[in-house]
């Protein structure tokens, strides 16, 4: 549906991101009725995404149309996404994933908040960033793109991506904060087993898994999971969305007790390393930007002076 060039801000002197989508692939030739309404949709979404602030969300400089092409100019951020960091690194550590998981956690508790719901939330639209950060792309567009995820694009495919939608979202139904918890649900049982739950040689073949089909238990295939992280992506996994965590906080402090200690690096790009408690989702944040101060009775002795 469109393509991704880098470009330069001569006005600001900055490198820069431009994501040209094509409307007529799926709302039918320029001119149209339905082509027109996308145009004004979107144009309208990206000014309501561009209020999102979050370290971890792409920032949206500038979005509207030009001849056929619809344009959102981004930041430009440097690194590989998390599909190609994860083919790097096959099979990924789980603690890498935990820390993956938890970054996207919080970006998704700042979206949600607004609300918005991403509704494409898959390993090429994180952007895994040379200090181990992560930042999500493309929020806003999904929902713009997809009003109706039973309807066909123009070249016969779904809308959206068929190996991380949930049962809802396939059918056409009500979406919210709990699908991307599902979504969030597939990416986390890609990292640990190295594919996706339900894989197929048709997308109407995926989806029909997803909506009939139990996911295989990660620990089948990595035995050193640990159990209480198994647990927490058969939840995200649930059919229904009432079965699954309540929000990506939920997630989030599930998913704190097996964060790794930050600041020991153990790679160029160590999803671990910068995972510190002020990027926790809100609204929390500010609460424990802070270290705790370390009781009197724990408190180190003092040096000994020659």
């Amino acid at each position: 549906m469109g393509q991704v060039w880098t470009a330069y801000d001569q006005r600001l002197d900055r490198r820069v991101a431009v994501k040209l989508l094509r409307p007529d692939r799926v709302a039918g030739p320029s001119g149209s009725e339905a082509a027109d309404d996308l145009r004004r949709r979107f144009v309208r979404e990206c000014r309501v995404t561009a209020q999102v602030d979050h370290p971890g969300l792409v920032t949206v400089h500038d979005a509207g149309s030009d001849g056929d092409d619809l344009y959102l100019v981004m930041q430009y951020v440097e690194g590989a996404d998390l599909a190609d960091h994860l083919a790097e690194h096959d099979p990924y550590p789980w603690p890498w994933a935990v820390a993956v998981a938890a970054q996207l956690c919080a970006v998704l508790s700042a979206v949600h908040a607004v609300p918005i719901v991403h509704r494409d939330l898959k390993p090429r639209n994180a952007m895994v960033k040379p200090d181990g950060t992560l930042t999500v792309l493309d929020l806003g567009i999904a929902s713009v793109m997809d009003t109706d995820t039973t309807r066909l694009t123009r070249t016969g495919s779904p809308i959206g991506s068929p190996a991380y939608m949930a049962p809802e979202q396939a059918m056409g139904g009500a979406v919210g904060p709990y699908t991307d918890l599902y979504a969030l649900g597939v990416l986390l049982h890609e990292l640990l087993s190295g594919d996706v739950p339900f894989a197929g040689s048709t997308a109407f073949g995926v989806l029909h898994r997803h909506l009939y089909e139990p996911p295989l238990p990660v620990r089948h295939l990595r035995p050193e999971v640990p159990g209480a992280l198994e647990a927490l992506v058969l939840r995200l996994l649930s059919k229904d969305p009432r079965h699954r965590p309540a929000s990506a906080q939920e997630v989030y402090e599930s998913l704190r007790p097996l964060l790794p200690a930050g600041g020991a690096p153990s790679g160029p790009l160590d999803p671990t390393r910068p995972f510190l408690r002020p990027h926790a989702p809100w609204p929390d944040r500010a609460a424990t930007s802070a270290p705790a101060p370390v009781p009197a009775q724990q408190a180190p002795a003092a040096p000994h002076q020659p």
